[in-house]
């Protein structure tokens, strides 16, 4: 039922009970409460106290204060909700640079592992090729013939050497006080000396000279092309 618009003392909301004096207060208590049950009322509605105005002026700030409570309320919430949304953002980006960082570490790691592993097949294939080059000056000085080692195996450091004169078991003394051990054919050139020490030195790439200390003798570029029988 639309409100009723003729001329009347006061409109009454049966809803609720209430008296309405003006068609505005009809209309703007109709769409603020959904009611629509409205009927013409000889009462009239009396006009209010002083103290009856203070009150509804007190209601009326009450209820102010409220929605302002209630909105600043929400506001702190959603600042809340914000703040916290920054704080997982950020922990989700250090949590990911992190990740990122830890895979690149590995895989550092994994090429440092594999360029080692590279390194030492290369050593290896060095040492291979030396002693193959020790079986063939042997076999050409008509040494006894000696077969390679295979790839890869080392033999004891305690395991004996034969001692003949076909061979010598030298200690060579390196510049960081660090000594290597190794047996040559009596006929193997001072330089397969050398290019042993190149291949197993610990003392950096410094360039360096044999020598023996007792009886001292610095070896020249012309010993390292004659063999250790003759050079004693």
């Amino acid at each position: 039922m639309r409100p009723p618009k003729q001329k009347c003392a006061c409109v009454l909301s049966a809803s609720c009970g209430k008296l309405f004096a003006t068609q505005i207060e009809v209309e703007f208590h109709a769409a603020k409460t959904n009611h629509s049950n409205f009927s013409e009322s000889k009462e009239e509605k009396r006009p209010l106290s002083e103290e009856e105005k203070r009150e509804q002026l007190r209601k009326l700030e009450d209820k102010m204060r409220q929605k302002r409570l209630e909105r600043e309320e929400g506001e702190k919430k959603e600042a809340l909700e914000r703040e916290r949304l920054r704080i997982k953002s950020g922990k989700e980006i250090t949590a990911a640079k992190k990740k990122m960082e830890d895979e690149e570490m590995k895989k550092l790691l994994e090429l440092r592992k594999r360029e080692k592993l590279e390194e030492k097949m290369a050593r290896q294939r060095v040492k291979d090729q030396i002693e193959q080059d020790k079986v063939a000056r042997r076999a050409k000085f008509g040494g006894p013939k000696v077969e390679p080692p295979p790839p890869a195996v080392t033999q004891p450091s305690q395991q004996a050497v034969a001692k003949d004169y076909l061979q010598t078991r030298l200690q060579i003394r390196l510049t960081n006080g660090q000594a290597l051990t190794q047996t040559f054919g009596s006929k193997e050139q001072l330089s397969a000396v050398r290019l042993f020490v190149e291949m197993n030195r610990t003392d950096g790439n410094d360039q360096f000279s044999l020598m023996t200390s007792f009886p001292k003798k610095i070896f020249s570029e012309e010993d390292y092309d004659k063999p250790l029988e003759v050079l004693g």
